[in-house]
């Protein structure tokens, strides 16, 4: 089983889609629980959605596995992104709902998680710091699209029903001010309810990567799920909705994305 499907560019910006993956080795699926057996916290079709950016000229690197086996958006030191709330693990043992992943008896233990961050981890993220490096090299810049999508009500981890569009910088920390004001401002020229760095600051990738000093600049992007795809399961794909968020945001936003990176 690949760990990613990697598309190259011709330009300086990469799309990631670290979440998307649903693959789960049967042995391991087996040690799930009911509620973890349909993979909830999927980014669901979020590669669908962003097919589109290998005509593009942007690069795509798309994970393959299940965020179940090791969530490539978390430190694998165990470094909390929002402390005082609800967070998961790099192997998470609960879902969103806070519901357990594993059987009882079944979790993994200190080597078991070691283990899964050597084999899927460390080479997603020897990819996409080879990736990176190389565009800085040749362009002397980077642009990093983390995408992702959630539920627009998960009650563990927010209240009330999130924005349809989240945009996270870390605070201003991760990408070039005039960069966030052009994602901003596609954003904010749809339809579609727009934060920027509000519940969805970015989590590891965009913190860890996202160095304008170096030329490396990183901005997440949080979608609600409701606005392209049914939520519920079997978490069908909604062609027309994805369709029009791909028309009014996506497809702007990734050559607002281009035009800013080679000029």
């Amino acid at each position: 089983m690949e760990l990613y499907h990697y598309y190259p560019g011709t330009t300086p910006v990469i799309v990631n889609i670290p979440h998307a993956g649903t693959h789960v080795p049967p042995q391991l699926k087996a040690r799930f629980t009911p509620e973890a057996q349909s993979l909830p916290d999927t980014d669901w079709h979020v590669e669908r959605l962003y097919a589109f950016v290998r005509d593009t000229g942007a690069h795509l690197l798309v994970a393959q596995n299940s965020r179940y086996m090791v969530d490539l958006n978390r430190n694998k030191a165990a470094e909390t992104l929002y402390p005082g709330q609800f967070n998961t693990e790099v192997v998470p043992l609960h879902t969103f709902d806070g519901k357990p992943i594993y059987l009882k008896g079944e979790e993994p233990d200190a080597r078991e998680v070691q283990e899964r961050i050597a084999a899927y981890w460390q080479p997603y993220h020897n990819k996409l710091q080879k990736v990176l490096a190389g565009t800085i090299e040749k362009y002397g810049r980077a642009v990093l699209l983390d995408a992702h999508s959630i539920r627009s009500e998960v009650p563990q981890l927010f209240e009330g029903v999130l924005p349809s569009l989240s945009i996270g910088t870390s605070g201003g920390e991760t990408a070039a001010a005039d960069l966030t004001e052009k994602v901003l401002g596609v954003c904010e020229a749809s339809p579609y309810s727009t934060v920027l760095n509000g519940r969805f600051k970015g989590g590891y990738i965009t913190r860890n990567y996202g160095k304008p000093d170096i030329g490396s600049h990183v901005i997440q992007l949080e979608m609600a799920q409701k606005d392209y795809m049914h939520e519920g399961e079997p978490f069908e794909y909604a062609p027309a909705k994805a369709a029009q968020m791909q028309r009014l945001v996506l497809k702007p936003l990734v050559e607002k994305l281009i035009h800013w990176a080679m000029h």
